[in-house]
């Protein structure tokens, strides 16, 4: 969520908001600036949606999504910076943030490489301990924020497709993102109940699903969004923030 910026707008956060209980939510180095990032702070807010920060490489022209050679103290700064910007506008709206996701190319350095995802998960315990931090199923992420006595949450995603190891499906190669309504909400719904996924090898992967991700900017977000939510209604799966018990 929060991805426009300045006169260029990008996705449908209003209306799908309405539909998930958690956003990530982009803090200016990727996308997102200070008045997108308190307005959707407030909207958030007014539908009753955790909060959470969205930090990745500096690299609007990419979107984040290519990979940025950074030291881990870089990494560390960065992530301090951007959890920090939007922890302003939440404690300015008088919410309390609940989580934090890495974004894109950052997200996928730090599910792999320890020292990257340790550095992020100092940086999180650093700014607030209490903050939740999200992670791809299975990576270097989560277990560093273990480490770190931080609470974690493992991501499954409804909308890209997985590798035999368990990767996500790099945004390069062909099939990387579903983008059948049907066939994410079965994903979804299967994450949920087994805990597992079909590669694109053709292989089931374990997937654990503490919170499962679709992305705003898809072209199919708020379909998504509404369907996905609905089949989990229909399917008896209880919806709320990760951060309530």
């Amino acid at each position: 969520m929060g991805e426009s910026f300045g006169a260029y707008s990008l996705g449908n956060d209003d209306e799908i908001l309405e539909f998930v209980t958690s956003a990530n939510i982009a803090c200016g180095f990727h996308a997102g600036d200070p008045s997108v990032m308190k307005r959707t702070v407030h909207s958030a807010v007014e539908k009753g949606v955790a909060i959470g920060a969205h930090p990745g490489y500096r690299d609007l022209e990419g979107f984040g999504r290519r990979f940025v050679d950074v030291t881990p103290d870089e990494a560390y700064d960065l992530v301090v910076y951007q959890v920090g910007a939007l922890y302003g506008f939440v404690a300015a709206a008088g919410a309390t943030m609940q989580h934090v996701k890495p974004h894109g190319a950052l997200y996928n350095a730090a599910t792999v490489d320890i020292k990257a995802a340790g550095a992020i998960a100092k940086a999180v315990r650093d700014v607030d301990s209490e903050l939740i931090l999200f992670g791809l199923s299975g990576g270097e992420l989560i277990s560093a924020g273990e480490e770190a006595g931080l609470r974690t949450a493992s991501e499954a995603f409804a909308d890209r497709t997985y590798q035999r190891d368990g990767t996500l499906t790099s945004r390069r190669q062909p099939g990387a993102m579903i983008e059948d309504l049907n066939r994410a909400a079965d994903q979804a719904v299967r994450l949920v109940r087994e805990g597992r996924a079909a590669s694109l090898q053709g292989v089931d992967v374990d997937v654990r699903a503490d919170t499962i991700c679709i992305h705003g900017d898809g072209l199919h977000a708020l379909e998504f969004a509404r369907m996905i939510r609905a089949r989990f209604e229909e399917s008896g799966i209880e919806v709320k923030p990760v951060g309530i018990p």
